[in-house]
């Protein structure tokens, strides 16, 4: 009965969200399966609406936090599953400077930029250009020249690849056209390997490959340095439980991690989160510089789950691979202008084991 009052809501909510927008593109969700490992994926904003799983006992369930109701998305402030730009993450005072002329963009963050401004990727109707159900789906989205602020027209590119039966590709792939502009793409999936209604995660063990993160101020911007996390709460260099010392924070994990690269051209090793219960893992690998990691700390009673769950503080990880917050305010960070004729190219892969 949940799985049909599920997809009622997702398609009346297709009706009214393409109605409200008014683009002729219409909302649809995709299913793609191989063996036991499914995935379900809409085109409103390119979001990852569930992941499927074994654990060690081939007993499956659904990973990925969302909601019931697509209408649910459209009002979300929790980025559930979303593909995030054109800039992910902070951009401080919501605004920054490129070859000479400033850019204003939304403040929708305590003064600040997040996530694209008031509508950003996540927020917007892709187009399906390529799908088949036991391997990939690509969406491509054209941005427009001043969309939120941001200069030039860009056009971008998102496939979910299922590989093997136990991975996932995410390849995120943008140009611009006419103007220099600031690319950071993300994926912000929420993850709970013991099953996205079973609680908490602070009993998940967490690996994360990075020495240094970049530390922030009050409203979470970069101060533009690299501290080392040996001797901190932050020090996920081996493994050890999400909750073990986040009592040590304000409450929660919301940082960039300034990834161990020991390749530049190739992937290299972001993270591994284990869930003793269940016995599921994920390994993450990236071609990027940081990567942000999240304990859900903001969500509080958050309802309209999926199977009417009601989402508590940590009940999912967020790892998402970056380039550095505010990297365009910080001109020692690693740069995220991309020119005409350039290509932005950001590569994650997921695989998912039991043990």
């Amino acid at each position: 009965m949940a799985k049909v009052s599920m997809l009622f809501s997702f398609l009346l909510g297709l009706v009214l969200l393409s109605q409200a927008h008014g683009s002729g593109e219409k909302i649809g969700f995709y299913e793609l399966r191989r063996g036991d490992f499914e995935m379900r994926v809409t085109n409103y904003g390119a979001t990852v609406l569930s992941v499927v799983l074994p654990d060690r006992n081939g007993n499956l369930a659904d990973v990925v936090l969302g909601y019931d109701s697509i209408k649910s998305y459209a009002n979300d402030t929790t980025y559930f599953g979303g593909l995030i730009g054109r800039v992910a993450n902070r951009i401080g005072n919501a605004e920054f400077t490129l070859d000479g002329k400033t850019y204003k963009l939304p403040a929708n963050d305590h003064g600040n930029t997040l996530h694209g401004g008031f509508k950003g990727f996540n927020n917007v109707i892709w187009t399906v250009t390529s799908y088949k159900r036991d391997s990939h789906i690509t969406f491509h989205y054209n941005s427009y020249d001043n969309e939120q602020g941001f200069p030039g027209k860009l056009e971008v590119d998102v496939t979910y690849m299922l590989m093997d039966t136990n991975k996932l590709v995410v390849k995120m792939i943008a140009k611009a056209i006419d103007k220099d502009t600031p690319v950071n793409l993300a994926q912000h999936t929420y993850w709970n390997m013991r099953g996205h209604n079973t609680g908490d995660v602070l009993s998940h063990r967490v690996q994360i490959f990075a020495s240094k993160i970049t530390p922030v101020n009050e409203k979470l911007i970069p101060t533009g340095n690299l501290q080392s996390v040996k001797g901190t709460p932050y020090d996920f260099r081996r493994p050890k439980e999400v909750g073990k010392q986040i009592d040590d924070l304000p409450g929660l994990y919301d940082i960039n991690f300034a990834v161990d690269r020991k390749s530049k051209k190739h992937l290299n090793k972001v993270a591994v989160v284990r869930d003793p219960v269940s016995g599921r893992q994920m390994e993450l690998w990236s071609n990027q510089v940081g990567v942000q990691f999240y304990t859900s700390g903001m969500l509080n009673n958050t309802i309209g789950g999926k199977d009417g769950a009601v989402y508590k503080k940590h009940a999912g990880i967020a790892l998402e691979t970056q380039g550095f917050p505010d990297s365009v305010n910080h001109p020692n960070f690693p740069s995220q202008i991309v020119r005409p004729g350039q290509i932005y190219q950001h590569y994650m892969v997921y695989r998912f084991t039991a043990y």
